[in-house]
């Protein structure tokens, strides 16, 4: 058995108890998920200061000295304040204990040298320690002490006697016991990467005894834990690609000729024109293809998919698109029936609303062939429904899909039908490179003729009656506009009361106008109703939670309004933005704030009011948020279960790490050469672990 894979309550100073608390609060069951227990900071241990030296506003410091006398206070009924007079010969300081001063008073020693560490503060004009580390100098190697590293842990833990130092202790423990650890990467890597050893790193993450060495010791463990990540992905890809054969459309026929040249409401962009040729040469190709169309709001990548499944019906198959909500099936289903208007084309809707006998007729159609393009949610990778011949497939907002949905519809064919995936999140390359690692990546990155940037503006919440006379002025110039109000969680019913109270308030403020009020809670019937007398131009003003984020399509709508801006990400920000600037006219976006922000949200804010740059503003979001907490990314299973490396801030890192699997990949492609032996062996124990490597391609 390897000594990693070892049960942590088996560490000396772990035990039955100890182990559950480790394993409830930290997740950490053995030997190696102790080892892989990263610090999150390091306070310099090589300096010892004179306590005349010290200040109240220093950081954690240590000074070397004796215990000159105890003093006790009582503080209430068994609840007394403990302090140790201390001098190292320079000044005199006190040490405090709040907690634990019985146990200070009967293991500290009047007379005995101790190396004191804590945080300097000012009491009653003398340097005072609150709960200071205290080491019996004679013990202590100060010309090796180094950096001390600094664990994350709960209060609970902190209660029970396990903070920070108590980890640090048996991490050194488990360190001091472990043998030589095995190496995980070939020798040429290391060298040609001038990567740290393994064993050296791992010992060196936890007990560093410079910035230097700290530094190199974590480039190597991150290198390995993104490496190996890009191993499996561009394995699995490589794998994929020789196992599945694509169905061949080897012609561009009259459908698609057809409608080019007939039916397009407005010539293609350069950069529609380079996706579709990008996709014409996948699907001629004889493998499947598995694509990734990445595009603003309004960027036409729903054109750019109707024109790819036309191709697919030319040569003799269906087509299915796929959407997370039933309003955006339903918005999809109007636009391709609009662009179709005309053609001899069986359009159908299979979503949760389509029952009885509707749904029988589209099930039927779907099964004799008679229907060419199905737009659908998740209701169309049920079991009943059966395709004659599904060739070509797109997954709208992929991001709101699990992985294991995606797969579903492959089921549906003989072969695997070719795959689009389309997202209006634009995703930063780092973050596309580990999230949809066995895509290829095409991006529209431009709008239409015609349109203007939207203007973005930030408005504090004291002066709203100017913001409402703004309003006024563009409805009167025949314009419609959007107000959202942040109902984050569909079940927080302060928000939706605020939105009830909001709408009332507004009516007031607007008693000229027509309003439309749309939430998540509302039955779809009556959202749809409410949302159609917006379209159709009945009412100008919509008031609405995020559910209007995605998919609700209204040129004339030229003013979103977001209401308490500060609580929304970035991305659902630039979201909620691409609602409007859908006509000719200048459109405008203003973020309302209260006048107190934190620092975080400023800068969000700043970086909407400077750019309409999707990818911009995606990285920016990455560096803020991290990738777990992206939009999307944690609810579909494809949170990262990385302990190390950070895909916001480690970007070239990754890019080397890929590089190298490449190669490797390119060279092995079946995994069988005893040269990479060490790295497929490697892949196949993390398999076994609790990664979810299946989530993260």
């Amino acid at each position: 058995m390897n000594i990693l894979d070892q049960d942590i309550k088996f560490l000396p100073g772990v035990g039955p108890n100890r182990k559950k608390m480790l394993s409830n609060e930290l997740g950490i069951e053995t030997y190696g998920d102790l080892l892989e227990y990263f610090p999150y900071k390091y306070v310099d241990r090589s300096k010892v200061y004179t306590i005349h030296e010290l200040t109240g506003d220093m950081p954690y410091v240590q000074v070397v000295g004796h215990i000159l006398s105890f003093e006790s206070f009582q503080m209430g009924p068994r609840k007394e304040r403990v302090v140790a007079h201390f001098t190292d010969g320079t000044a005199i300081c006190d040490l405090t204990w709040f907690n634990g001063g019985k146990y200070a008073k009967q293991t500290y020693r009047i007379g005995t040298e101790y190396v004191v560490f804590g945080k300097p503060t000012v009491f009653n004009n003398r340097i005072n320690f609150t709960h200071p580390d205290l080491d019996d100098a004679s013990k202590v190697d100060l010309s090796s002490m180094g950096l001390q590293p600094y664990y994350n842990t709960s209060e609970r833990m902190k209660k029970s006697g396990l903070n920070s130092r108590a980890i640090e202790r048996l991490t050194k423990t488990l360190v001091e016991k472990l043998p030589p650890l095995p190496e995980t990467l070939p020798g040429y890597i290391l060298n040609e990467r001038y990567l740290m050893g393994r064993d050296e790193a791992f010992r060196t993450v936890h007990y560093p005894q410079n910035a230097r060495d700290l530094e190199r010791a974590r480039v190597r463990l991150k290198f390995e834990e993104l490496f190996y990540v890009q191993l499996n992905i561009l394995r699995y890809a490589s794998d994929h690609r020789r196992k599945y054969r694509g169905y061949v459309f080897s012609q561009v026929g009259e459908v698609f000729n057809s409608f080019y040249c007939n039916q397009l409401p407005f010539p293609l962009t350069e950069a529609q024109k380079r996706v579709i040729r990008e996709i014409r040469v996948d699907v001629g190709s004889g493998r499947q293809m598995n694509r990734l169309l990445q595009g603003d709001v309004g960027s036409g990548k729903t054109l750019v998919a109707l024109m790819s499944m036309l191709i697919a019906i030319d040569n003799g198959y269906q087509a299915c698109i796929m959407a997370p909500t039933e309003i955006l099936a339903e918005q999809h289903l109007q636009t391709i029936m609009q662009f179709l208007k005309g053609m001899d084309l069986r359009v159908a809707l299979l979503t949760g609303i389509v029952k009885g006998k509707r749904r029988e007729e589209v099930l039927e159609g779907l099964l004799d062939g008679t229907i060419h393009i199905l737009v659908g949610t998740h209701a169309v990778i049920e079991d009943t429904v059966q395709f004659a011949r599904l060739g070509f497939v797109v997954v709208d907002e992929q991001h709101r899909f699990g992985v294991a949905q995606r797969a579903k519809l492959w089921s549906k064919s003989e072969n695997p039908p070719h795959v689009l995936v389309m997202t209006a999140t634009p995703i930063p390359r780092t973050l596309a490179m580990t999230l949809y690692g066995d895509l290829d990546v095409s991006v529209i990155d431009e709008l239409p003729p015609g349109r203007k940037p939207v203007r973005t503006t930030h408005v504090f919440d004291s002066r709203m009656s100017t913001l409402y006379d703004g309003i006024r002025q563009q409805i009167h110039e025949g314009r419609q506009v959007y107000i959202v109000f942040p109902l984050i969680e569909e079940s927080e019913k302060s928000d939706l009361k605020n939105l009830e109270d909001g709408f009332e308030a507004l009516r007031q403020v607007f008693p000229e106008f027509r309003l439309s009020k749309v939430h998540g809670k509302m039955k779809p019937k009556d959202k749809e109703e409410e949302m159609q007398r917006f379209v159709s131009g009945e009412t100008q003003i919509l008031v609405a939670t995020t559910v209007i984020e995605v998919g609700v399509n209204v040129p004339n709508a030229s003013v979103m309004v977001i209401l308490d801006a500060q609580r929304f990400g970035l991305s659902q920000l630039h979201q909620l933005r691409g609602r409007v600037g859908r006509g000719a006219d200048q459109s405008f976006c203003i973020l309302v704030t209260p006048l107190k922000l934190s620092e975080d949200t400023r800068k969000r804010i700043d970086i909407m009011c400077d750019t309409n740059d999707g990818f911009r503003i995606a990285e920016a979001d990455l560096k803020l948020r991290g990738p777990g907490d992206l939009e999307g990314t944690q609810q579909s299973g494809m949170a990262f279960d990385l302990k190390i490396a950070d895909i916001a801030r480690d970007g070239q890192l990754v890019q080397m790490a890929r590089d190298e699997a490449q190669k490797i990949v390119d060279d092995d492609p079946e995994c069988r050469s005893d040269k990479y032996a060490i790295l497929w062996n490697r892949l196949r124990q993390l398999r076994k672990t609790n990664i979810n490597w299946a989530a993260i391609s």
